[in-house]
């Protein structure tokens, strides 16, 4: 790479939007829990940038919903309630039901190869324990068949409750698991693939029940060292190349990922170190 093509990398990856999209990523791949506080001064030092960036990136997010904004304590990955995780499933289930039908109705029939082709990862991804993008895929399976309709606002709103239900699931479900499952999205595909909206809809509205109902009660722990989490910086600009922001940050998360610490977690919690975390580690079920 060039003086000027690392010069135009560094420019890019400093920039507010794509500060915001690798924090987007880490909470979406698990690898910051809900919880977990952003540190203005730590993200100043990952992403070699001053606190106006970090400060625009981070309003962004809460206007997402992702990161919760709290006077005079900062900024702290978004906690949702058990009341949000029925009001975001009750959305989706709408929203998602309505998908089917106009899918089934001929919006994007001959686009449906490509999803499968995204199962076909979301498979490969649980079978070689890539957590970080096992989870990425299973919520783009929801928002990519919403493309197939070709309606934005739709689309939009879809990708707001995935982006929130991902975050939900990190909050409720162990580290290593997702609730949403591949053979599922398998049997949907066939039903919109043999243009059975009836099926197709029954089935969605029992998978996102399933998604919904393994939403456990269980709170993330542990501490989160936000150098760890987004690599070191001397890798940063290079690694930033030719990437998207979600799959930027994914390579190694299974093995290294850092969950954040809750607030209201006991400060023994928010302290333990990340040999004693990777020892809590589940596999999938």
């Amino acid at each position: 790479m060039s003086d000027i093509d690392t010069e135009s990398v560094s420019a890019n990856s400093s920039k507010p939007e794509a500060i915001a999209e690798r924090i987007r990523a880490a909470i979406l791949e698990h690898r910051l829990a809900p919880g977990a506080k952003l540190t203005e001064a730590q993200l100043c030092e990952v992403f070699a940038v001053k606190r106006g960036p970090i400060r625009q990136a981070l309003a962004q997010l809460a206007t997402d919903r992702l990161v919760d904004l709290e006077p005079n304590r900062g900024a702290f990955v978004a906690s949702p309630s058990l009341q949000e995780v029925h009001e975001v499933f009750e959305m989706r289930r709408i929203i998602e039901l309505a998908v089917v039908e106009k899918i089934c109705n001929g919006h994007g029939m001959r686009r449906l190869k490509s999803i499968g082709g995204m199962i076909g990862r979301e498979r490969k991804a649980f079978e070689t324990r890539d957590f970080s993008s096992w989870i990425r895929l299973s919520g783009e399976f929801h928002t990519e068949l919403a493309q197939l309709t070709g309606n934005t606002v739709l689309c939009d709103c879809l990708n707001g409750l995935v982006a929130r239900s991902t975050l939900i699931s990190a909050l409720y479900e162990s580290l290593g698991r997702s609730p949403c499952s591949f053979e599922d999205h398998e049997a949907i595909l066939a039903a919109l693939d043999a243009g059975d909206a009836k099926e197709a809809a029954a089935l969605m509205s029992r998978h996102l029940q399933s998604v919904e109902l393994k939403m456990l009660e269980r709170p993330a722990r542990g501490a989160a060292d936000l150098h760890e989490v987004f690599g070191a910086l001397s890798g940063g600009i290079s690694g930033m190349s030719g990437m998207s922001g979600i799959s930027g940050a994914s390579s190694g998360a299974s093995s290294g990922a850092m969950s954040g610490a809750p607030r209201g977690a006991a400060k023994a919690s928010r302290e333990e170190s990340p040999k004693a975390l990777s020892k809590r580690k589940s596999a999938p079920s």
